[in-house]
């Protein structure tokens, strides 16, 4: 396939151990270790950042119907799928796999991590298999990073002698090269939604012969307003398609979506409470910022944090902050806009294979990406809403797993 390119820790002795002399108040802290400014930041109590008494273990343990052998997947599929040990399917792979291989529309809802992308994949390149004549793929994603994510786990589940092609076009990245591999013709297109739209407008982007239509992560693409750019996209696709929508949400927005794109759809929901209920939280008291930097470097030389997400509010700042950890002992590296697609793949690639144990992002990072195994999450800046926040410690706790997260706040 051508390439575009836990330990659970207890919250609150770590804050004491930290600094044993802070003591927070709710009421008259101010968040992210800094005055606001206007109204470019939501004021979110203190409160709000504190859960020491996760519901981890009230939920439900899915036992699926199928195993991945059952599926009426390609039988190359299902080879490939023995050998790289998948054999029980998560509750959204065993329910949405069945409806996505007969042909319905579906609407998935699932907590992040729990793997949204096999369940549409997996029947997808079955149909591609069996039907290579049935026309193309195009797979809309919020990030690159998570396009570029979808794009590993379809090469990953293909063999060779599949023959079956995708491609990765994102912002970040060169677009005439882009405009080369779409000359190819390559079955599965992955792609967000401005890049798409960019290509479409140079006419680059040939949508008559898709047939397979997903939007994944549906309401993070909302969140990112990108309404306008699906909508534009999706209007060119042929109305004879399979439409999938994988979200964490259904909002008032998507149910639109539904309505306009999708054809008595077919939903299969295994939601289990939000994410941020299967994580401890607790906060941080720190004088100023420089307090904020000792403190962050006391808590990451500790053997408990194993593989550290630390978010920042500027470009500038999570790249500074990189760098004087680097300097001072603490590998790091920095993922924000500023980079560009392939900075930005090297420092995630870095993290993933533990060459390095803490990645410091802007909430680019928190759209998306599917990180395994983040101990934890730490808010050196407090997020703009309490909706970002949920998405930060998103990352960590992800499937039901343990995770940590502590937020700086203001020391009063």
């Amino acid at each position: 396939m051508s390439q575009s390119n836990t330990r659970t820790f207890s919250a609150r002795k770590s804050t004491r151990r930290v600094s044993a002399s802070n003591r927070f108040s709710h009421g008259r802290s101010r968040i992210g270790g800094q005055r606001q400014k206007g109204n470019r930041k939501a004021y979110i109590h203190p409160s709000k950042f504190v859960n020491l008494t996760p519901s981890i273990a009230k939920t439900d343990v899915y036992v699926p119907t199928h195993q991945f052998n059952d599926f009426e997947l390609a039988g190359v599929l299902k080879r490939n799928l023995e050998k790289i040990g998948f054999v029980t399917p998560s509750a959204i792979q065993d329910q949405a796999i069945p409806l996505v291989l007969k042909g319905s529309d579906v609407i998935g809802l699932a907590n992040t991590g729990t793997g949204k992308t096999a369940a549409f994949l997996l029947p997808i390149l079955t149909h591609l298999i069996q039907n290579p004549e049935r026309g193309s793929v195009l797979i809309m994603a919020p990030t690159r990073e998570l396009a570029q994510q979808i794009n590993d786990e379809a090469r990953r589940f293909s063999t060779p002698d599949m023959r079956i092609y995708s491609t990765v076009v994102v912002g970040g990245t060169n677009i005439e090269r882009q405009i080369r591999d779409l000359k190819r013709g390559p079955h599965i297109i992955i792609g967000t939604p401005g890049r798409l739209k960019d290509l479409r407008n140079r006419k680059a982007l040939d949508l008559s012969n898709i047939r397979h239509f997903v939007l994944d992560e549906a309401d993070r693409m909302l969140d990112m307003g990108f309404i306008n750019d699906i909508r534009e996209v999706a209007a060119l696709l042929p109305k004879d398609r399979q439409t999938l929508c994988f979200s964490a949400t259904i909002t008032p927005t998507i149910q639109t979506l539904i309505h306009d794109f999708m054809k008595e759809p077919e939903t299969v929901s295994v939601r289990t409470g939000e994410t941020s209920d299967h994580v401890v939280q607790d906060i941080i008291e720190a004088s100023d910022k420089l307090h904020k930097q000792e403190l962050l470097k006391e808590m990451l030389v500790k053997d408990e944090f194993e593989k550290v997400l630390v978010f920042g509010e500027t470009k500038f700042g999570v790249q500074r902050l990189a760098e004087h950890l680097s300097k001072d002992g603490i590998p790091s590296e920095a993922i924000h806009g500023n980079k560009s697609q392939s900075q930005r793949q090297r420092a995630l690639n870095a993290f993933k294979s533990n060459k390095v144990k803490v990645l410091i992002a802007t909430d680019v990072a928190a759209r998306g990406l599917d990180i395994p195994n983040v101990s934890h999450v730490i808010n050196f800046d407090t997020p703009a809403t309490y909706e970002d926040y949920v998405h930060r410690i998103g990352r960590t706790g992800r499937g039901g797993a343990h995770g940590t997260a502590f937020t700086f706040i203001d020391k009063r």
